[in-house]
């Protein structure tokens, strides 16, 4: 088999460049994101229980809600840290590319449903529920004054 690409040359380069145009064809139609999301948006649930320990939080506070904001859609996984100073932290972790916005509302509507469970020292102080972006350590901007560098050279460049 090999000899035969050696004695046609010809055949072995028309094979090459048919395979270089139907690469760059298909190529062409591939998605690409200046910034894509690498990883998934987080909502995070705090609460605080004055006066009480780790133990306590846990199952006063931090369980009741687990369980009513397990499931939450697009939901991927979930964190909670409970300290001996009464504090409680759930962070909630969402499939790449939802909405962290939506995804606030739709924890904040399970806290709410898990509200009644509560201690009421929880209650007064109430939980709070807010959006977390972890995915940027760092932004650098590149400018030029120049208008031949523009947006595309300027991203190539870095």
């Amino acid at each position: 088999m090999g000899d035969f690409f050696v004695r046609r040359p010809i055949v072995a380069m028309v094979i090459a460049i048919f395979m270089v145009i139907v690469g760059v064809v298909f190529m062409s139609g591939l998605p690409m994101e200046q910034y894509p999301d690498i990883t998934p948006p987080i909502v995070q649930v705090r609460a605080t229980y004055t006066g009480a320990n780790a133990v306590s939080v846990e199952q006063s506070v931090a369980t009741p809600l687990e369980q009513q904001i397990n499931g939450v859609d697009n939901m991927i996984y979930m964190k909670s840290t409970n300290a001996n100073d009464g504090t409680m932290s759930i962070q909630v972790s969402f499939d790449i590319g939802t909405d962290p916005d939506m995804n606030t509302v739709f924890t904040q509507n399970r806290v709410a449903a898990a509200t009644a469970k509560l201690p009421e020292e929880v209650k007064r102080l109430g939980v709070a529920t807010e959006k977390s972006l972890p995915n940027i350590l760092m932004l650098i901007a590149l400018t030029a004054d120049d208008p031949r560098f523009d947006q595309q050279f300027l991203g190539n460049y870095a």
